[in-house]
């Protein structure tokens, strides 16, 4: 099994950016497909971005299209998520999470994710 630490996080103004990491324990990193979740004060988590396990495939809601970029190192056992441009709507917790997947898949549901980190806050002054 795999457990997940999100970091990162922290005050960026409108515009700014900031790196998002989530580094995994566990011996069997590559054989995961990654997200990025991300969940407001008083709403759902909903997706933000999610890379297969070989990192070659990748997906992204439309509000962040061309601001975020999702990547991972299996050497490192971690996924980062890029974000530039940075905008107040961005503000949240940002939780990464992984699925084991018999295929190169990019998963986006967050139903289908087996585990998750704790998250890592994000807060983007106007």
């Amino acid at each position: 099994q795999v457990q997940l630490v999100e970091s990162g996080g922290g005050l960026a103004q409108a515009g700014g950016s900031l790196r998002l990491s989530c580094a995994a324990t566990g011996r069997t990193f590559g054989s995961y497909a990654m997200g990025w979740f991300r969940q407001a004060p008083g709403r759902e988590r909903e997706f933000v971005a999610a890379i297969s396990r070989n990192g070659i495939a990748k997906r992204y809601t439309d509000s962040v299209k061309g601001r975020f970029i999702i990547s991972r190192d299996n050497v490192r056992n971690t996924v980062y998520l890029q974000m530039t441009s940075l905008k107040p709507e961005d503000t949240a917790n940002y939780y990464c999470a992984a699925k084991v997947v018999p295929y190169t898949d990019v998963v986006s549901e967050l139903y289908k994710y087996d585990y998750w980190g704790q998250g890592t806050q994000v807060t983007v002054s106007s």
